[in-house]
């Protein structure tokens, strides 16, 4: 993997270093004298890229990214029918019940469709968007807060299991082994065989 998509984003928007989620206590990993200065940022760049992350794993929204087809509404898209409740999740976490984070959201988005552009080869294709994103999924779910319950919004409760957030050989390896077992095949590739 050539690119930290999360961090590069981060780093990109200004926003401050994200935390690490603990795999024991499913909050995130603080010193004692840390306070997490943007708990928006926290919740919702690993969720919009969670949220990334799922969509492209079809054909549909692998091609819709390569298109770039829903750069002015991508939180609509990518969190679909749930977007209404990710967005007052996200704004709950973060504590601004006031403030419409959409805009900041599809800032992240549209930030992560730029990045990962970049990060692929100019005649990339649905697998490598797939692939790309999927290479990303395990470093995107260290950061993403349990509290957000992005699997159940998104219909893929492996993304809230706690072994996600684990780090370590053994972890790695385990991640690993189930990536390749969940590697996404194309509409494409079933009909040719």
């Amino acid at each position: 993997m050539s690119v930290n998509l999360i961090k590069t984003i981060q780093e990109n928007l200004g926003f401050p270093p994200l935390k690490k989620i603990d795999p024991n206590t499913l909050q995130p990993v603080t010193d004692p004298d840390d306070v997490i200065t943007n708990k928006f940022s926290q919740a919702a760049i690993p969720a919009v890229l969670t949220a990334l992350y799922n969509f492209v794993q079809t054909d549909e929204g692998a091609i819709a990214f390569l298109n770039n087809r829903y750069s002015t509404d991508w939180v609509g898209k990518i969190f679909d029918d749930n977007r209404k409740e990710a967005i007052q999740t996200i704004s709950a976490y973060a504590e601004q019940s006031k403030q419409d984070p959409v805009a900041k959201m599809n800032a992240i988005a549209n930030e992560a469709v730029k990045v990962a552009k970049e990060n692929l080869a100019a005649d990339a294709g649905i697998k490598e968007v797939k692939s790309f994103f999927g290479n990303q999924r395990s470093s995107i779910l260290l950061y993403l807060p349990a509290e957000l319950k992005m699997g159940e919004l998104l219909h893929d409760n492996t993304l809230d299991d706690n072994t996600n957030k684990m780090e370590g050989p053994i972890s790695s390896l385990m991640q690993s082994i189930g990536a390749a077992f969940t590697n996404p095949v194309t509409d494409e590739e079933v009909k040719n065989k």
